[in-house]
């Protein structure tokens, strides 16, 4: 790569300072020719600098810090400059920076550069983006200890091992004469055993990797006037829903994000189920129940200041539910012995209880989680299923005394999925989608 790039490295917008980041071959050069006058201050040295125009006149001053390769970010050679943060004045250093060699970045560029320069693995550059996007400190747990490359570890561990039962039998399959060691046999087709144990111990993950990623799609759920959207404002904290004593007023789906110990849970308001004749109306409780299909957990809430009446949520099997009975403060009689947990919105009342039942009922607080280093993702997961898929038929050729060449085939299958975790194979279509992701800049 001897094209050097650049990209505002800070949120986009006003701020007290803003970041722009170069690297490339030619990181130190561009470098000189913007601040015109003067020397670059010497590697990971912080020194003040002024970045001029072609004809002298400076259009910002701020903190320049030189980082050589292969010892910076990119392993590259790698330029900052930490200026004022206008919008206008950072926009015009990176065109300064442009002006005299640099190229604009593309999304992810920087951190594609260190994949491919060795600084970091596949699973490594991944969780740059899952600490970025981080919503909870379990979330931010699970990606720094990805990016401290965790995951990569296992799968090279793994790597290894597939790798040496390959070479055994294909040793064996090159020398057909030496007859292998039953015992040797036996001892190889308990090693494949092992490693599809830990694929599948892995790919338990999966889920818990979707919900620090995305959050538990949490559906409030219930007839109209019961209290969802007061639920949902109390849970958030502030007014997000429009409350009524009208019927209907929720017409749409409200999406938002909590904090529940250090787990996201997407909260979706939704219209309240009833016979309508009212087309939007009736519109918002057919997204209802779209909702209902989609969701991890379904919160469905009851009015206790109503006679009691049978819940009449169709949920889909294996999905977790919850009754939520709000107006605890008004309950009739009839709900006498009705299990569920019970709040009011009005006063506060039983909110702490909801949290508990919420975290017991998914088993999401974070001493059941912390144990768990690992969250793999939907991209590790296809890879995974793979490789179980060819471990399985390695083992199950091996159990029934196949030909060699038939569980050398199904190895190098799961060798190649184990490798296309970590990067460690030609992935170019797969290098796009990841990066395509990442904010420019990083």
């Amino acid at each position: 790569m001897d094209t050097t790039i650049v990209a505002i490295a800070s949120p986009i917008g006003t701020g007290a300072v803003s970041l722009i980041r170069l690297s490339g071959v030619h990181s130190l050069e561009i470098a000189r020719r913007a601040i015109g006058r003067g020397s670059l201050p010497l590697a990971r040295a912080a020194g003040l600098r002024k970045i001029r125009d072609h004809a002298g006149l400076v259009l910002d001053e701020g903190v320049m810090v030189c980082f050589l390769g292969p010892h910076s970010y990119t392993g590259e050679d790698v330029v900052e400059f930490t200026g004022h943060g206008g919008v206008a004045v950072t926009k015009r250093v990176l065109e300064r920076l442009i002006e005299v060699g640099a190229q604009p970045a593309q999304p992810g560029e920087f951190t594609q550069r260190a994949f491919m320069n060795g600084r970091m693995d596949l699973t490594q550059a991944e969780a740059v983006m899952d600490l970025i996007s981080a919503q909870t400190s379990l979330a931010m747990r699970s990606a720094s200890e990805q990016l401290e490359g965790r995951l990569g570890q296992i799968a090279n561990e793994m790597r290894s091992v597939l790798l040496g039962a390959t070479a055994q039998l294909e040793a064996y399959i090159d020398f057909p004469e030496e007859d292998i060691n039953p015992e040797v046999g036996t001892a190889l087709q308990k090693v494949l055993s092992n490693e599809l144990e830990r694929v599948g111990d892995l790919l338990k993950t999966s889920s818990q990797g979707r919900i620090l990623r995305e959050g538990v799609r949490t559906v409030i759920y219930g007839e109209p006037n019961v209290g969802k959207s007061s639920l949902l404002n109390h849970l958030l904290g502030y007014q997000r829903a429009i409350v009524s004593a009208r019927e209907g007023t929720t017409r749409d789906v409200i999406e938002e994000v909590i904090n529940i110990r250090g787990i996201p849970l997407r909260l979706i308001d939704t219209a309240g189920v009833r016979e309508s004749d009212d087309e939007i109306e009736k519109e918002g409780i057919e997204m209802t129940r779209e909702q209902l299909l989609r969701a991890d957990l379904v919160l469905e809430v009851k009015d206790l200041g109503q006679p009691f009446s049978e819940s009449k949520a169709v949920v889909p099997e294996g999905v977790r539910t919850l009754m939520v009975l709000n107006k605890k403060d008004l309950e009739c009689s009839s709900w006498d012995g009705i299990q569920g947990v019970r709040i009011s919105c009005e006063t506060g009342e039983g909110f702490g209880d909801l949290e508990e039942a919420i975290t017991r009922l998914l088993e999401l607080d974070e001493d059941s989680w912390g144990v768990h280093s690992v969250a793999v993702n939907a991209r590790h997961q296809s890879c995974l299923l793979r490789v179980q898929t060819s471990l399985a038929a390695a083992v199950a050729s091996m159990g029934m005394c196949e030909a060699p060449e038939f569980t050398s085939l199904s190895l190098r299958e799961a060798l190649s999925g184990i490798g296309e975790i970590v990067g460690m194979v030609d992935t170019e279509e797969i290098l796009g989608e990841i990066f395509g992701r990442f904010c420019i800049g990083k």
